[in-house]
């Protein structure tokens, strides 16, 4: 499953290179052979996020999986996050 061997070399390949900078990688989304994956941690408010997809993930992911054709950087808000607004918002009421 294409799916499993993303997420495999995200784990293996593409975390510890993150975890460096406090940081981390989630797949979010395979759609037309497009990984979108979002960087977490300190790596998801790092101005070089960009570079960081295409210089770490998409490498790590293009050079090790078939049937993915490009990586692009997820820096939509989680649904966690947007649940936590909620909340706080509410509590003001």
């Amino acid at each position: 499953m294409i799916e499993e061997k993303v997420k495999k070399v995200l784990q293996e390949n593409v975390d510890p290179i993150l975890s460096e900078h406090y940081g981390g990688s989630v797949l979010t989304k395979i759609e037309d052979d497009v990984a979108y994956v979002r960087l977490t941690g300190s790596c998801a408010t790092c101005p070089a996020a960009q570079d960081t997809i295409k210089d770490v993930v998409r490498t790590a992911i293009l050079g090790n999986v078939e049937g993915i054709r490009d990586v692009i950087l997820d820096d939509s808000v989680s649904d966690e996050l947007l649940d936590f607004a909620r909340k706080i918002l509410q509590e003001k009421r």
